[in-house]
Formats: structure tokens, C-alpha cells, sequence
């Protein structure tokens, strides 16, 4: 993985579409089957996909990290919390989407969409005299994920119809089970012309240099990914035998950030959102955060930094009982309900000061005392006790990374596909986990060594956790493995989501705020833009019942409201 954010043109983009979840587009005309300005440079095309691919994984890293307390969610009602355009700038970047690369005058008119992007590649390609078999099959390799992703999300996705104005000026939607299978024939397809590394032509490959290989690593972990969700364990086993697949830390598909606060902003979007000149603006989870410090995960040093030694209403570093706070934080102040008995309702421990899932109180004047993204992964501050603030420049200066897939994660996936003990696999995950995590103590700064964890330190948390797995049975076993999971899926949780979904594990996550906070979402609205714009899509039942209980294909579990027995 090589210097994703390069250029500038490059970095207006991405900072434009990965300023978080919440961002809404403004034209919402556009179909999935437009086609973008004619454009003739497939570098300028190439990258164009790269840059929507890029945006979609922060979004839906963002949305699946919320809904799995791996991250704060807002809100004590899922279904008007979770609006039918949230998923709008999504599609609009997977399908087609009037958004131009800017800064070059020879290239103006590059849409952003995926699809729109690869169909021009792919007629250049076929029409031209330059082989393009990297371009076409790398955005073949992306378009494919995309679908995947979407069909996880919203259960449907277009295709079929998809991309042919001409024929299909109103496209209807194909069910998750022939998106999937779809796709599948994509990456098959893209690691074809893939196989005789092709040249580059000079295209700025942003996540492995040009590396075709590594691409058709990612074509495979993508594979294994799909065949976890469908339960496919004779294609699972295939890859992994194959041992063509991300296994290590050289191959992890991952965006890449830098430090320029300006000309362009190329930091982490949640270092940009927290080290300000005004404090930090994210609330942690508090039961992710609860979790690590009960644990006593090494991790959670890289993970978040603490500008206080003590919540309000909880207990600080010494164990003394820090004074509720109205000012800071109300809900210190508030006998917690009787569904959250067990629960950490408002104020976490030894200073880790978050919200808990569903909490939508009013927002203090706490900027400088909640706690902060640190250096793993979003290049902030690493947590050794200075309890100091946060700040422009401070710790990584914002040089971290969005996960996507790593090979920690592959691990634990082998480990859910495992037919006996998934221990082996636990174990190795969590060592790449913290191998991964402990390296970027090279960009912390300045640091007290003596609150860095020591290689055995990390060795002995990882023999303990696979010692108390061992020895536990059902249910507890499962909790074990899905919270280590979890933990390790922090910074780029989508696959959170799709987990819970799968097995309804952990069943230790908090509860909403609000004891009756509707059903979990099973899936997603579809989304506006395209109800809105196009006749041939109809949003879902269940939404007019104010209900997002539509379960996607995979999804053969009981219906809501008994699944997730944590919900």
C-alpha cells in the first residue's frame, strides 16, 4: 500500500466523499444507468473508480461501526435515525454520479461513478490500440466489491439493467442472491486480466502500486468474504489452500493518509474532525471502550486518547468516584433505566469518556475532556497517561489509515468457517491485530515508554483471551470470539454488521438508550434518490410500517424482534 492521497486533485475528492456518513447529496437526479461526460484518459477514469470505491468504504465503515457499538450511534430510534438517503451518495458513486475529478483541464467531465467509469474503460479497451487489462480489471475487481457491499446493506442492488440508458432508462432492482452470484463471475473475470501483470500504463494505483498480484489477492479475500456470509465452506477452503489470499500485513487493503492540514487536507477524516483548535467533536463507544479497559486490552492505548483521568459519575484512574456534572455530562446525573441494568448508561471508567449506544443528549461544552481518536488508526495521540489535549499536528498529525480488509480480519473469518475450534485462529488473529496496531507507535511523537506495551505484555493478553475461550462453552465461546472480533474491526467495521447479522454475536453489546428503540435494522432503506427518481423501484413495505426489518438473503435467522437476542 503506497501514498494514497497523492495529488491533489486526488485529495479534493476523497476529502469531499469521506467527510462521514451523514453527508447528503445535493443532485439527486442522476440513475444508476447514466453515463458519465465522455472522458478518453483511463488513468483519469481509473482513478475516478479508486476515489469512489474509497469514499463508499468510509461511509458504510462508519454505519456498521454505529450499529454494532463498535462506534456511538445517535439516536434512541433506529428507523428515523437510519433515513432512506443515507445510502444515497453510496449508489450514486457505485452507479454513476455528475461529480468530476477537478484540477485537470485535458480530463474535465471524469465522473466518479464506478460502473459509469468501468463501461468506458472497457470500451476503450476494446475499441483502442493501448492494452488496458490492468485498468479494466482492477475496476472490475472494486465495481464487484461494491455490489457486494451493497447487496449486505440494502439487500438489493441494480444490475441486470444496470448501465444501459439506451435499452433500460428505468432499471429494476436484482435480488441480493444473483448480485451476489454475479459478482462473484466479476472477480472471476478480473483476476483474468489480471493473471499476466499488465502493464499500468502509468496509472497512480493507490492502494498496492501497480502490484497486479496483490489485486488478485484481494479478488480472493473478497471471494472468501462472500463465501462466509453464503456459508460456501468447500470455495472457502479452496482459497485458503490456494494460499492466494491477504495473510499478511504487506497485503492489507487499506486507504493511506497523510499530515498536510492544508493545500489539500489529506488527513484522517476522524484526526480532522478531533484535533482542533475547539477539541474534539466524535464520541467514543462507550461499550467499546468499557470493554478494552475491563479486559485490560492493550490496544485501547492506540486506539483512543483520554483528555481526563475520571468521568463524571464514574470512577478515574485511582478508583475514586469522580462528581456528576450537569455541565459535562447530564446523564451522570440520571438513575439509569431498568433495561440497562448491568450497563455502562453514561459514564465509563478511568476517564474514557463516550456515549453510550442510542444516547442522543444535547452536546456539552466537553470538546476538551471526551475522549479522542488516537494514533491506531487515525494517526492521533497515543494514550500514556498525559491526560494532555488534543490539538492541530498533535501525535501522527493525522497519518493513519481506513482498513478495509486485513489479514487479521481473514483470520477470524477462517476461524467462523471453522467446523471445530476456532482457538488457532483466534489466536493468530489477535496477533496480527497487535502487530498491526503496535507499529504505529512510530508516528505517536513523543511518548512516556513506560505506558508502552511491551511484546509480552501484548503476548500475555493474547494467551489469556484464548485460555478463557477455551475454557468457556456456548454462548460465553461465541462472545469471546465475536468481541475479539470486533475489537480488531476497529476504524473499518463493516464487516461488524454483516457478523451480527449472521450470528447475533456478542450478546454483550449495550442496549439502546431507549428501551423500545424499534427493531435492529436487518437492512437498509433503498435509497431515496433512486425511489425518488426512478419508477421502476419501489421503497420496502416495511418501511411504511416505520420498521427496517427486511432481512438480506443471507440473513436465515429468526425475525426481528427476537433476533439479536442483544436487541
Amino acid at each position: 500500500m503506497k501514498n494514497f492521497l497523492k495529488y491533489i486533485a486526488t485529495l479534493a475528492i476523497i476529502g469531499f466523499m469521506a467527510s462521514g456518513c451523514n453527508q447528503t447529496d445535493l443532485d439527486l437526479t442522476v440513475s444508476p444507468n447514466d453515463l458519465a461526460a465522455d472522458a478518453s484518459d483511463p488513468n483519469l477514469l481509473l482513478n475516478s473508480v479508486q476515489l469512489a470505491y474509497a469514499g463508499n468504504q468510509v461511509v458504510l465503515s462508519d454505519i456498521s461501526a454505529q450499529l454494532t457499538r463498535v462506534d456511538y450511534f445517535f439516536g434512541r430510534n433506529y428507523f428515523n435515525n437510519l433515513s432512506s438517503d443515507i445510502l444515497d451518495g453510496v449508489w450514486r458513486r457505485t452507479y454513476s454520479s455528475n461529480t468530476t475529478i477537478v484540477g485537470d483541464s485535458d480530463a474535465v467531465g471524469a465522473s466518479v461513478g464506478i460502473q459509469t467509469n468501468l463501461q468506458a474503460l472497457e470500451n476503450l479497451n476494446n475499441n483502442g490500440t493501448t492494452d488496458l487489462s490492468f485498468h479494466v480489471g482492477v475496476a472490475k475487481a472494486l465495481f464487484a466489491h461494491s455490489l457486494i457491499q451493497l447487496t449486505d446493506m440494502v439487500g438489493q442492488a441494480a444490475l441486470s439493467q444496470a448501465g444501459n440508458a439506451v435499452e433500460f432508462g428505468s432499471p429494476t432492482l436484482d435480488s441480493g442472491a444473483d448480485i451476489y452470484a454475479s459478482a462473484l463471475t466479476m472477480l472471476d473475470e478480473a483476476a483474468a486480466l489480471l493473471e499476466g501483470e499488465p502493464s499500468t500504463v502509468g496509472v497512480q494505483d493507490m492502494y498496492y502500486d501497480g502490484d497486479a498480484s496483490k489485486w488478485i489477492k484481494l479478488i480472493n479475500t473478497i471471494k472468501l468474504r462472500s463465501y462466509v456470509m453464503t456459508g460456501n465452506t468447500t470455495a472457502f477452503d479452496a482459497i485458503i489452500a490456494s494460499g492466494n489470499y491477504i495473510a499478511t500485513a504487506e497485503d492489507d487493503f487499506q486507504i493511506q493518509y497523510g499530515s498536510s492540514q492544508l493545500q489539500p487536507d489529506n488527513r484522517h477524516p476522524d484526526y480532522a474532525s478531533d484535533y482542533t483548535p475547539s477539541g474534539a467533536n466524535i464520541y467514543q463507544s462507550n461499550w467499546l471502550m468499557e470493554t478494552m479497559f475491563e479486559d485490560g486490552d492493550p490496544r485501547r492505548r492506540y486506539y483512543f486518547y483520554r483528555q481526563q483521568s475520571g468521568t463524571p459519575g464514574g470512577l478515574d484512574i485511582d478508583g475514586a468516584q469522580v462528581p456528576n456534572s450537569e455541565e459535562d455530562l447530564a446523564c451522570s446525573l440520571i438513575v439509569p433505566p431498568a433495561h440497562y441494568d448491568g450497563f455502562v448508561y453514561c459514564s465509563a471508567s478511568a476517564g474514557y469518556w463516550g456515549r453510550s449506544h442510542g444516547n442522543d443528549e444535547g452536546t456539552p461544552p466537553d470538546n476538551f475532556k471526551r475522549t479522542a481518536v488516537g494514533v491506531y488508526p487515525a494517526g492521533g495521540r497515543f494514550d500514556d497517561n498525559s491526560f494532555g489535549i488534543v490539538g492541530l499536528g498533535l501525535g501522527g498529525g493525522g497519518a493513519g489509515i481506513h482498513p478495509i480488509i486485513l489479514s487479521s480480519y481473514v483470520d477470524f473469518w477462517q476461524g467462523i468457517m471453522a467446523s471445530g475450534d476456532k482457538s488457532a485462529f483466534l489466536e493468530s488473529g489477535l496477533q496480527k491485530s497487535f502487530a498491526k496496531v503496535s507499529s504505529f507507535i512510530d508516528i505517536a511523537g513523543d511518548v512516556d515508554p513506560a505506558f508502552v506495551p511491551t511484546t509480552e505484555m501484548n503476548d500475555a493478553y493474547i494467551a489469556s483471551k484464548v485460555d478463557e475461550y477455551n475454557a468457556a462453552s456456548g454462548t460465553d465461546k461465541e462472545n469471546i470470539f465475536a468481541e475479539q472480533y470486533f475489537v480488531t474491526l476497529f476504524g473499518g467495521a463493516t464487516e461488524a454488521y454483516n457478523y451480527y447479522r449472521l450470528t447475533g454475536f456478542p450478546t454483550t453489546v449495550y442496549p439502546n438508550w431507549e428501551p423500545d428503540p424499534g427493531v435492529f435494522p436487518r437492512s437498509l432503506l433503498i435509497p431515496q434518490s433512486e425511489v425518488i427518481n426512478n419508477p421502476n423501484v419501489d421503497q420496502k413495505d416495511d418501511a411504511m410500517n416505520s420498521s427496517l426489518s427486511t432481512q438480506v438473503f443471507w440473513d436465515t435467522n429468526p425475525a426481528s424482534p427476537t433476533f439479536p437476542p442483544a436487541n
